[in-house]
């Protein structure tokens, strides 16, 4: 033993609080015998979830305070002010909700996205899921809707949230990875907890991976009920889509992103905004009727860690979102709300989900540590538009200076107000729900079944989704250090597809396993993103490349061009300040080339201009720039002398017409020299709108 590991008079002392959890039974903190921690207490197994269970309320509750003041979990987010206006009447045979069915109504939202793992310090690309949480201050009070980028979880109930993020969260020992789940405990939890693997395949997709916060899609992942005048329900979904289309960045582009810029999500979002060039997100709902409820393949709408596809339940347009308007003090807005997805108002209602169950009470228990107490709904970011009055009184931060002798009801001193409304006043009155069933911590048969939704989802994507997601598990699995964890998830991903653990294996050093079974063949088109919207430019970033001799008139040309169809362009040159025109003209520079990189843009333009492009050609910052955009499959564009750089980079030079104008995968040239043809516009605003060419051959690119 080193003099640095010799026992201590601390040392010492901190032995008497020392315990290795692998002593003995697992317990509560009272030190009773738990008998099952992984199925909440519920009133037969597609019950809701009993408030007697002590277990889960106990192990939520330690879970919740675990960090203070930070959140546990989606702790680095941004927000942003906007509003939510519905279609039509269309759901007023649906709801009771306002905001749902009256057109006239503008209501206001704050939304706020999110990373889950890392910490508020974090970067904002990890592989990760995405928070999606919107509060609609509506005429009836807050409604809450607080979801995900991906619209299943990795858990079917509430009591192993605790265990979940214990596992994906920095290990205990050392604190290590930050915002990362590619690490041991992690993977070992989900090698034993095969519920997750629907979810898991998700997060090893390009979803994990967002370009922007525009251009992700939103989902409320619980199955939840809409209530009628006549106390008809219907069961519902809600899904938001980007009017950008939903598009991803790379796994190599993320992780440089993150060293180049760690706010690009953020900084994307606040600039859209303040450029006017607002996000908008369409709200759709799946409505199923409830005598249908069990006619949906064998898909359990209890359970999260499913989907009910498009071509078995449509996804139905209601209304669109528009954020318009950036928060004015990040922590009093962005960082101070508080979500709780029990905020729900009339036409509104839950479901037995377990897992939204133990929502219910885990997020307002959460506020009260975060906040500071019970008054966090006085904060100015929380605040309801509609009235407030209660008999709730006192606690730490009250604002309220309530007048009057009455703090109670029924009351006879302040004339018996305020007065319960009734449902005939517009109270809230919940679904009357029959509940029977034995008292018992057992899941329902219907949640059996955790292998054919990731198989469908394996199913519904394209050649190169399929690339992406082996190259994502290799490089997580790669970096666990168990070998037999490593082996066992490649036998859970035969259950998935043979060809898939196959290939994952070859990449990780474990003997793909034997095949177990047929690939049922199902899939769904909804769940590709190669089939996303790309008709549009809209505050899509270009650089243009420029040095001393470019061509001034190509530079403003596709300046001009590209801003006019809504793309942001900007000039990076050598050194910050201006190059000097082939034709003695100046040009200023956005910024210098060197404090950026080609993975904060879409796009690349190199025009014109002999001294120019010998100069470019020559820099091999400019040449990797160019090399390493092509690699990431995104647009790229050379112009006149400037196609020099399509030797020095080994890029393929596409054919060309008898204008000297090519086309290939995204890569657009014009051999000519001097002005930039419109042929040259269109070519590369097409590709552009297409956001990346996958079908690209990227892998002998040194970049």
């Amino acid at each position: 033993m080193s003099s640095d590991q010799q026992p201590t008079a601390k040392n010492a002392q901190l032995d008497a609080y020392r315990t290795d959890p692998r002593d003995g039974y697992l317990t509560t903190d009272q030190g009773i015998r738990v008998e099952d921690t992984d199925n909440s207490l519920r009133a037969g197994t597609r019950g809701p979830s009993l408030l007697e269970d002590f277990h889960l309320r106990e192990k939520v509750m330690r879970f919740d305070h675990e960090r203070i003041p930070e959140r546990v979990v989606h702790a680095r987010g941004a927000g942003a002010h906007g509003y939510f206006q519905v279609y039509d009447g269309s759901l007023a045979e649906e709801t009771t909700a306002e905001f749902l069915y009256d057109p006239s109504l503008r209501t206001p939202v704050f939304v706020r996205f999110s990373t889950v793992q890392g910490s508020r310090g974090s970067t904002d690309t990890p592989r990760d899921v995405r928070g999606f949480a919107t509060k609609f201050y509506t005429g009836q009070g807050n409604f809450d809707l607080v979801g995900n980028n991906m619209p299943v979880f990795f858990i079917q109930d509430g009591i192993k949230f605790p265990d979940l993020v214990h596992a994906l969260k920095p290990e205990p020992h050392n604190e290590i990875p930050t915002a990362a789940s590619a690490h041991d405990t992690f993977w070992d939890f989900v090698s034993l907890q095969p519920e997750t693997l629907h979810h898991v395949m998700w997060l090893m997709s390009d979803r994990a991976i967002p370009r922007s916060y525009r251009t992700m899609q939103g989902f409320g992942v619980h199955t939840f009920r809409l209530v009628n005048g006549e106390g008809r329900a219907t069961f519902v979904k809600f899904h938001w889509t980007p009017k950008l289309g939903t598009h991803s960045l790379v796994w190599d582009e993320a992780q440089k992103i993150s060293g180049k810029d760690p706010d690009f999500n953020r900084r994307d979002l606040w600039e859209a905004i303040e450029a006017g060039q607002f996000p908008e997100y369409e709200l759709g709902l799946q409505l199923i009727p409830e005598d249908r409820e069990f006619d949906l393949d064998d898909i359990d709408l209890l359970d999260a860690t499913k989907i009910i596809p498009e071509e078995l339940v449509p996804v139905t347009p209601v209304g669109r979102m528009v954020l318009n308007r950036n928060p004015d003090n990040f922590f009093a807005e962005t960082e101070q709300v508080a979500f709780c997805i029990g905020n729900v108002v009339p036409g509104i209602d839950f479901t037995d989900d377990p897992l939204l169950q133990a929502r219910l009470f885990s997020y307002l228990d959460t506020q009260l540590t975060r906040l500071g107490g019970p008054n966090f709904a006085q904060i100015p970011i929380n605040q309801p538009v509609a009235p407030v009055t209660n008999h709730q009184q006192d606690g730490f931060h009250q604002q309220t200076i309530r007048q009057g002798r009455a703090n109670y009801h029924p009351n006879s001193l302040g004339d018996g107000r305020p007065v319960v409304a009734g449902r005939q006043g517009g109270g809230f009155t919940h679904f009357p729900e029959r509940v029977d069933g034995p008292k018992e911590r057992r899941r329902s048969q219907t949640f059996a079944d955790h292998y054919s939704q990731p198989t469908l989802f394996w199913n519904s994507m394209s050649l190169w989704e399929k690339e992406h997601i082996v190259a994502a598990f290799r490089f997580e699995l790669g970096r666990v250090s168990q070998r037999h964890i490593r082996e066992l998830m490649a036998q859970h991903l035969g259950r998935i597809d043979h060809e898939l653990a196959v290939m994952v294996a070859a990449g990780i050093g474990v003997r793909p396993p034997a095949r177990q079974g047929d690939n049922h063949g199902r899939s769904s088109r909804a769940l590709s993103q190669a089939y996303a919207a790309r008709d549009t430019i809209l505050s899509r970033k270009v650089a243009l490349l420029v040095a001393d001799g470019t061509d001034a008139e190509s530079v403003t040309t596709l300046r001009t061009a590209l801003t006019e169809r809504g793309a942001i362009v900007e000039l990076l040159g050598p050194v910050d300040g201006v190059v000097t025109a082939a034709d003695g003209s100046s040009l200023p520079v956005t910024r210098a080339i060197t404090t950026v990189g080609s993975v904060l843009y879409d796009a690349v333009v190199v025009p014109g201009g002999n001294d120019a492009a010998i100069a470019l050609v020559a820099d091999g910052y400019t040449v990797h720039f160019v090399a390493e955009a092509y690699k990431h499959a995104k647009p790229v564009g050379v112009l006149g002398e400037a196609t020099t750089l399509l030797t020095q980079t080994q890029l393929p030079m596409p054919a060309l017409d008898d204008n000297g104008l090519g086309e290939e995968l995204g890569l657009v040239v014009q051999s000519a020299r001097g002005a930039v043809s419109a042929g040259f516009v269109t070519a590369f605003a097409d590709a552009l709108a297409r956001h990346r060419h996958f079908d690209r051959a990227v892998d002998a690119v040194a970049a």
